[in-house]
C-alpha cells in the first residue's frame, strides 16, 4: 500500500475529489495548509499599507491506496489539478507498512 499526499490549489479540490471517485477512490483526508515554494508569496494592500504574504493557502489531500491504483491516482490528480501556472502543487508517495481499522480490527487492504 502507498500513501499519496497531494498539495494543490484550493479551488481544484472538488474537481480532484470527483475525478478520484470516478476511478473508485472515495476515502481521503483533506487539510487546509499554507506554504510556499517557487511561488514565494505575494504582496497585498491592507488599509493603505502594502505587506508581504509569505504563506499561500493550499489544500493537502492524503490517500492510502493499493499499489495497483497508484499510477492511475497520480495521473488523475496531475491531470485534474494542473493549471499550467506556478503553484500547482506537488505529490509525495510513501510506503505504508500497516493499516488498522479501529472499529473492526481489520488490517491492511481490508481496512482501507
Amino acid at each position: 500500500m502507498k500513501k499519496v499526499e497531494a498539495i494543490i490549489k484550493p479551488f481544484k479540490l472538488d474537481d480532484v475529489r470527483e475525478s478520484l471517485a470516478e476511478i473508485g477512490i472515495t476515502g481521503m483526508t483533506v487539510l487546509e495548509v499554507k506554504g510556499f515554494g517557487r511561488q514565494k508569496g505575494h504582496t497585498e494592500l491592507y488599509r493603505g499599507a502594502e505587506y508581504m504574504v509569505d504563506f499561500l493557502p493550499k489544500v493537502k489531500i492524503e490517500l492510502v491506496i493499493q499499489d495497483e491504483l497508484l499510477d492511475r491516482a497520480i495521473e488523475v490528480i496531475v491531470d485534474t489539478a494542473r493549471t499550467g501556472k506556478i503553484g500547482d502543487g506537488k505529490i509525495f508517495v510513501t510506503e505504508i507498512e500497516r493499516v488498522i481499522r479501529i472499529r473492526t480490527g481489520e488490517e491492511n487492504e481490508e481496512a482501507v
